[in-house]
C-alpha cells in the first residue's frame, strides 16, 4: 500500500523560506513522478511542482524562482525548498506522485497518491 508523509510545514513570516519533505513507501517510486500541490482556504486545489525520475522539473508560475523542487530516487523523498515566501503562499500543501515511466513530465500531473497534507502559513 502505497503511503505518503509530509514534513517540514509551519509558520513563518513573508519572505523567509521553508523545506517541505515528503517520504514515500509501499513500492518502488524510481518510475513514479513526484511532486506537490496546495489548496488554500475557499480556493481549488492547484498544481505547484513536479519532478520526474530523471531529474526533469516544472513550476507553477506562481512560484517559479522562488520554489525549487527535488527528489532522493534513494530515500524514495521528495522535496520542496520554498524561499521568497508570501502571504499567498498560505495553504496546506499536499504531496502526490504517479507511476510515469517517461523521462518527461505528465501533461497535467494529476497524482494517483496522495499525502495527508502539511499547513504552511505565511505572515505579512
Amino acid at each position: 500500500q502505497v503511503q505518503l508523509v509530509e514534513s517540514g510545514g509551519g509558520s513563518v513570516q513573508a519572505g523567509g523560506s521553508l523545506r517541505l519533505s515528503c517520504a514515500a513507501s509501499g513500492r518502488t517510486f524510481i518510475t513514479y513522478v513526484m511532486g506537490w500541490f496546495r489548496q488554500a482556504p475557499g480556493k481549488e486545489r492547484e498544481f505547484v511542482a513536479a519532478i520526474s525520475w530523471t531529474g526533469k522539473s516544472d513550476y507553477a508560475n506562481s512560484v517559479k524562482g522562488r520554489f525549487t523542487i527535488s527528489r532522493d530516487n534513494a530515500k524514495n523523498t521528495v522535496y520542496l525548498q520554498m524561499n521568497t515566501l508570501k502571504s499567498e503562499d498560505t495553504a496546506v500543501y499536499y504531496c502526490a506522485v504517479q507511476e510515469y515511466s517517461s523521462q518527461w513530465l505528465p501533461v497535467p500531473f494529476r497524482g494517483d497518491y496522495w499525502g495527508q497534507g502539511t499547513q504552511v502559513t505565511v505572515s505579512a
